[in-house]
């Protein structure tokens, strides 16, 4: 049986310019530059598009030009990745834009990011904003396999030192830091110092999936998904988080494991395991996700995330080079969904052989991921240089 996605590729990912403030910017301006801007990337006339995901879809349609088109409910993320390939590939439309953008959001600075303080009845009495929230999955983890604030320094220095080198982050330049040096910053959630935890910021990003053969006829080398899943246990920020929670009946992963469902269902799509994988553009809300996810995704075995992290593994000489270009915590965090989007985007342009610093040479498989058990949610996604 073929492969469900070997007819489709993506083309371009292009991100605008990222800031701690973007003036004279909304997010819907900022998402139809990175619209415009990928489209100019790929060489692909905005004529060519026949669907948009976004959460500005029919703003986007009405300024382009481009009705009638398929609108989507999707927005982007890797949960849009997929379901514009399933729209590809089942023939439905033969080139989608996903885009967004935040800008204008986060005005009042007293207080932490609007989108880290939603104001729902079981959060918002408890003080239970977003650092609190992944602290919260975080301590269970030190308590239970002895996981030590170190070893969340190690990821969160290793992550801002790719920022710091990367003339395109907000934080470039910032750097370099060292473990000491996050754990020294101020305490934020325990066990979270400032420096484990993202940044906010402004930007916009977009990426562009069409048919493989038209693919070949476009300048940029095609990329492909080899594989992809979305795990959810509920609304994000809604409820507070618990390790322990299940739901499906007869499945004993739990939400400290969420996405492990999904990366079984990626890899077995692909054919691969975790040794394929060259580099890991992981979703960094804060450092222990990274931890968690390691072990989520099947590279170590529950417990030994910690460890795993260490020696350089995920280093950019590592075996595992991970979140290259900053992440949430140096690179770009606009809120919304669009840094969501953006791991995809990092993971193209490694493949493309792309990226302005932390390319990794040889690299022909990517895994993407978004979210972490703090929201409920961690979607995966592997790329791959070669079709499958």
């Amino acid at each position: 049986m073929s492969h469900p996605f070997r007819d489709v590729a993506l083309v371009a990912a292009h991100n605008t310019r990222q800031a701690r403030v973007l003036e004279g910017h909304t997010a819907f301006s900022i998402t139809l530059e990175a619209a415009r801007g990928v489209l100019a990337d790929a060489g692909v006339p905005v004529t060519d598009v026949d669907a948009v995901f976004s959460k500005h879809a029919p703003a986007l349609i009405h300024a382009l030009g481009l009705g009638p088109v398929w609108n989507s409910n999707a927005a982007g993320g890797i949960a849009g990745v997929l379901q514009a390939c399933a729209l590809v590939a089942a023939g439905l439309a033969r080139t989608v834009l996903i885009a967004d953008g935040g800008a204008g959001l986060y005005t009042e600075r007293a207080s932490t990011a609007p989108w880290t303080r939603p104001s729902n009845e079981f959060v918002a009495p408890f003080g239970l904003y977003t650092a609190a929230e992944f602290a919260l999955i975080a301590r269970v983890h030190m308590d239970r396999y002895g996981t030590t604030p170190a070893q969340l320094a190690e990821v969160a220095a290793t992550i801002r030192n790719n920022g710091h080198v990367n003339p395109e982050a907000v934080y470039s330049g910032r750097g370099p830091y060292t473990p000491a040096d996050v754990l020294a910053s101020r305490m934020i959630a325990d066990p979270f110092h400032l420096l484990d935890c993202a940044t906010t910021s402004e930007g916009g990003c977009a990426l562009l999936v069409t048919t493989a053969e038209r693919a070949a006829d476009l300048a940029n080398p095609p990329v492909y998904v080899l594989g992809g899943g979305c795990d959810a246990f509920g609304p994000a920020y809604r409820h507070a988080p618990l390790w322990d929670l299940t739901g499906r009946t007869g499945d004993d992963i739990p939400n400290g494991y969420v996405g492990r469902r999904a990366a079984r269902q990626a890899f077995a799509t692909a054919g691969l395991t975790p040794d394929d994988v060259d580099v890991c553009e992981l979703y960094d809300p804060f450092s222990f996700e990274i931890i968690r996810q390691f072990e989520a995704f099947g590279f170590c075995a529950d417990g030994e995330g910690g460890a795993f992290v260490l020696d350089g593994r995920i280093g950019p000489d590592g075996r595992y080079p991970t979140t290259t270009d900053g992440g949430l915590m140096s690179y770009s965090h606009g809120g919304g969904i669009v840094q969501l989007t953006q791991r995809v985007a990092r993971g193209v342009h490694q493949l493309q052989k792309r990226c302005p610093t932390g390319q990794v040479a040889d690299a022909t498989v990517a895994l993407c991921s978004n979210g972490g058990a703090g929201a409920l949610f961690t979607d995966v996604l592997l790329l791959g240089s070669e079709r499958p």
